[in-house]
Order: structure tokens, then C-alpha cells, then sequence
């Protein structure tokens, strides 16, 4: 062994392979005064103190001094790369402008397009990095990082080549999804379809061959990209072995859950609109719901029916959302703690939507996303005895520590 956590004084992890749903979502293992033996940053053991072997003399010992200790957060939907910020448009919604009004007016997405074209691959670069440092404190060690203010072959390669510049040189595992449909460009503002054939014909399957993208996205939603245009994109990307989400059913009913299902997307996002079909039909489908309440709070809007998704076996994640109009945070524990607010999910619950059910959203579930044998040795040690003191405290971050492959890359 490398380095072994002693006197944890509860350890809660969910565990297995698979997302989990319905009541399985909130079932979740509690085990007081557990150790945890990590070797070459991976877990070897995670059970009672009184069953851990034998300590090599050689070990590093980590006292958790009675604490809590959980799997390192997974925020498996961000848009961390872009230029700027657009805290100006902040007046404009309070006057009543809404997100799509303010679109047409060549704010909102535009906008950030304009200034991440314009920032130079260092500076957008440093800005990423910093922001993933602040992610990191909050206790994310895991991260899904969408291009899409690029919206031209080259600034997407560009967002794209940061991403994965960062995960080589940050703490933090980075997943990139490739967004170059999150909305039409002014360029092509009178010649949609040729924008849609561009994403198809010409960014896709260039950013395949260069591996660029482990997933594709689309803006799925009324005035930016249709259901059709959706499937078109979509069925690209996976004749290109890219994996597929869709930002669905966000502003307004589209039946973009349906089509998210019917495509076999591995996650739908948002879906602060989603009806009791489309909740159906992810059930069915095994779609992970992953959802943003930091959006819905920002934007003052409703917020997603999380509570109804699990209660009809949808497995259900969270994550924040970050990006510069609509989700300016990156504090995933505000957005855990809106989840029980607002969603009304239980601590339980709430830990496999930002563990091993966000972990899934990604891909990631057989190597991350629960504390036992084999996993990556990802972990918070919490200022905190239990779990649910991480809710009421909400808006304060109670990380302690934290461990990334078995590493300590953060602590107070």
C-alpha cells in the first residue's frame, strides 16, 4: 500500500458499476470507522478499520480525524472553456428579457462566441486552469468540459485542444464533449442548413480523427436547433464512434426527451420541461437525467421534476452547468444543496447523483464514482461527521481534503 486513510469516521459511498435508479438511487453504503488502503492510485481496500491488514512501515498514514469521507464529485455538465464574461446581460434579465430574446439580440451565446474567437489559446487556457482550481476545492475531481463557443472549425479544434491540454496537466479528469451545434452563428444566420452541413460534413468528422472529443452535443430547443437537425448531427456523431448527449426539453417542450431516448443518447440535460412521455420514455430507455439546478435558480425559472424522474426509475445526476450566461457557479455543493431544496431528493440520493450516477453520464462508472476495491482513489475527506450536515450548511464548502488518485492535491 501506498497511503492508507485511518480513522474515517464515516465512510458513505454508493457502489457498483451502473447508474443507479429509483429506490436503488438513494441506497448507498454507510460504514463507521472505515479505512481505506490505496495502492498505485487505485483503492485496494475500503471496510472496517478492524479488517484492514497489517500497515506496511514504508505506508503514508492519513488521519480523517473522525470525519466524513465520500468519492470525489463528478460535474459531468460544463462548458468551462470560453472568453469573457457576460455578467452585463444580468440587468437585462431582471428587466424581463428572457434567454432566447436576448439570443436574437446577438447577446447570450453570441456573445461568448465573439470573445473566445477573439482570445488567444494562452489566455483562454489560464482562465480554464483557474477555474478548474476553484472546481477542484469544491471536491470535483472529475469534470465534463463542452466546446461550443467556437461555432468554426478552428476555434472548436482550439476550445477542444484546451481541454485536453488540462487534463494532462491538471488534478482534475477532463471529458470533452464536442458542442459545435449549441446555436447558428451571425455568419449563418440567414443559411441555417448550411451551418448544419457544416457541423456534419465538415467539424465532425474532423474532430474524430484527431480524438479530439470523447462525446457530441446539441442545443436541442425552439429557435436554435430542431429535432430534425438534432437526429442529423446526432446520427453523424455516432457513425464517428462519438458518444452522444442532448441539452433537452431546457426552455420549452420540444419532445427532445423522446428523441434523446430513441437515439440511445447516454444522458438528456436540463429538461426543466419534460413532460410524463418523455419521463416514460428515458425510464425505458435507461437515459441518465441529468440535471441543473443552479440554471434553474439563475435563470429564475422552474426547476427540473427530479423528484418524479426517480420515483419512475429514471437515474438521475447533478452537476452545475458552469458557463458564463445562464450558470455563472461552479460550487457543485450549492448545487447539491438545491437539489434537496428544490428537487427535493434525499442526501443519499444526492451523493449518487454526483458520484457514481454522474460518473455513469461519462462513461466512467467501472473506474470512478464509488469508493471500493479496483476504483480510481478519488476522494473527499469532509469538514463533517455525517452526510447531512453537507446540505444544511449549504453555500459553505466543508472540503477538507482531497485525494486524486491517490494523491493529496488539495488540503486545508
Amino acid at each position: 500500500m501506498d497511503l492508507v486513510l485511518k480513522n474515517i469516521g464515516l465512510l458513505a459511498t454508493p457502489f457498483g458499476n451502473t447508474s443507479k435508479k429509483g429506490k436503488n438511487q438513494g441506497s448507498i453504503r454507510l460504514m463507521e470507522n472505515a479505512a481505506i488502503g490505496i495502492k498505485d492510485g487505485r483503492i485496494i481496500y475500503a471496510g472496517p478499520s478492524a479488517d484492514l491488514d497489517r500497515i506496511p512501515e514504508n505506508c503514508n498514514v492519513f488521519d480523517c480525524e473522525g470525519n466524513l469521507v465520500t468519492p470525489g464529485l463528478v460535474d459531468a455538465h460544463t462548458h468551462l472553456v470560453f472568453g469573457g464574461w457576460r455578467h452585463k446581460e444580468m440587468a437585462r434579465k431582471l428587466s424581463g428579457e428572457s434567454y432566447l430574446d436576448i439570443l436574437k439580440s446577438g447577446g447570450g451565446i453570441l456573445n461568448t462566441v465573439q470573445k473566445t474567437r477573439e482570445a488567444s489559446f494562452e489566455e483562454l487556457y489560464k482562465k480554464a486552469y483557474a477555474l478548474l482550481d476553484q472546481s477542484l476545492c469544491f471536491g470535483v475531481t472529475t469534470l465534463e468540459a463542452k466546446s461550443g463557443y467556437g461555432l468554426d472549425l478552428e476555434c472548436e479544434i482550439k476550445t477542444l485542444e484546451i481541454i485536453k491540454k488540462l487534463n494532462k496537466e491538471h488534478p482534475v479528469d477532463l471529458v470533452s464533449t464536442f458542442m459545435g451545434a449549441h446555436t447558428v452563428p451571425k455568419e449563418y444566420k440567414d443559411s441555417r442548413e448550411d451551418f448544419i452541413t457544416l457541423v456534419c460534413d465538415n467539424m465532425l468528422p474532423v474532430i474524430a480523427e484527431k480524438g479530439l472529443a470523447e462525446f457530441c452535443d446539441v442545443f436541442c430547443e425552439t429557435g436554435v436547433f430542431t429535432l430534425e437537425d438534432t437526429s442529423l448531427i446526432l446520427s453523424k456523431a455516432k457513425s464517428l464512434n462519438l458518444k452522444t448527449k442532448m441539452h433537452a426539453e431546457e426552455i420549452n417542450n420540444t419532445g427532445a426527451a423522446l428523441l434523446a431516448a430513441q437515439l440511445g443518447c447516454i444522458s438528456a440535460e436540463h429538461l426543466i420541461k419534460i413532460d410524463d412521455g418523455g419521463i416514460k420514455a428515458l425510464s425505458r430507455a435507461g437515459v441518465i437525467a441529468l440535471c441543473l439546478p443552479c440554471t434553474s435558480f439563475y435563470l429564475n425559472e422552474d426547476f427540473a421534476p427530479a423528484r418524479q424522474m426517480i420515483d419512475n426509475d429514471v437515474p438521475v445526476a447533478i452537476a452545475t452547468d458552469f458557463n458564463p450566461g445562464s450558470s455563472p457557479n461552479i460550487n457543485l455543493q450549492l448545487a447539491m444543496s438545491m437539489a434537496a431544496i428544490k428537487y427535493k431528493m434525499m442526501p443519499s440520493e444526492i451523493l449518487t447523483a454526483v458520484t457514481l450516477n454522474a460518473a455513469a453520464a461519462l462513461g466512467r462508472e467501472a473506474d470512478t464514482g464509488s469508493l471500493e476495491q479496483g476504483k480510481l482513489a478519488d476522494i473527499i475527506i469532509w469538514d463533517s461527521k455525517d452526510l447531512d450536515y453537507i446540505f444544511y450548511r449549504y453555500g459553505t464548502n466543508l472540503v477538507n481534503t482531497v485525494i486524486k488518485h491517490g494523491k493529496i492535491v488539495k488540503e486545508n
